[in-house]
């Protein structure tokens, strides 16, 4: 299927690695120019590549959102880069439960997973009203309907994620620029199986990398029988970002094999 992404531009950040890297590479497979974000500029820098393969154009953008000013050149770069798909990729997330989260781990969560997103979107904002048509899409988790016990502060960062999304479809009624929310399940990036590998090794000691089927039944049990990975993601992000989506707005999309159930 065709999405009529050909000729658009977008920013992913924290697209030098994991489902980011994935998204830009999806939106570059449509057609659409792609500005890389990271903070490892040889890590930006190889996506861009996989990127600019595509045939489009793409670009490498660096900096720490949490950094003050940062997020607003970051989206000025984007606004010169003609980027009127923003995806609000970046986001750290940290294992604490409520015993042993200190109001440090709190501030970071919502330091890196909330402040960003809005930095980015308030700067690049006005561009898009003025070019009368544009997406913002963010990346939620399936913890905002599920809070997860070791990442209480992640889960409630990402709420308000979801929370911001809404409230900014219904400030931009009218404008053509629509905002919605993908809340993705658990994915199967490098980092997240380090995670499981690190787990396993300190409750049973050095063996084999973890089994995917043991993953789903005890981790992250879900009708689809296996966890996700970062196409599913993109794929959906892809959708929202296209010209096919002009009609779904305001939403939260669960990318995530049914984990949390129906509402």
């Amino acid at each position: 299927m065709d999405l009529r992404l050909a000729g658009h531009g977008a920013l992913v950040t924290g697209s030098s690695a994991g489902i980011g890297a994935t998204i830009a590479e999806t939106l570059a497979d449509e057609g659409c120019d792609v500005l890389v974000h990271g903070r490892n500029a040889g890590a930006a820098a190889a996506v861009a590549e996989q990127v600019a393969a595509r045939g489009v154009r793409a670009e490498v953008v660096l900096g720490d959102l949490t950094e003050p000013g940062v997020a607003e050149q970051v989206a000025l770069t984007a606004r010169d880069f003609g980027a009127h798909i923003l995806v609000n990729n970046a986001g750290p997330f940290a294992e604490h439960d409520w015993e042993s989260s200190r109001p440090s781990d709190w501030r970071t969560a919502f330091e890196g997973n909330v402040l960003p997103t809005v930095r980015v979107s308030q700067t690049l904002l006005p561009s898009l009203r003025a070019h009368g048509w544009g997406r913002v899409i963010t990346i939620g988790s399936r913890a905002v309907r599920t809070p997860l016990p070791h990442m209480v502060a992640f889960s409630a960062a990402k709420a308000a994620v979801v929370n911001m999304t809404t409230s900014l479809a219904r400030h931009l009624a009218g404008t053509g620029v629509t905002a919605n929310c993908v809340s993705p399940g658990v994915i199967l990036t490098p980092s997240m199986y380090r995670m499981f590998e690190e787990r396993a090794a300190a409750e049973d000691g050095p063996q084999d990398g973890p089994d995917e089927a043991d993953l789903v039944k005890e981790y992250a049990p879900n009708p689809s029988g296996r966890l996700g990975r970062p196409a599913d993601i993109a794929s959906a992000v892809a959708y929202l970002a296209s010209p096919l989506a002009d009609y779904v707005n305001g939403v939260e999309l669960r990318v995530d094999g049914g984990i949390t159930g129906t509402p």
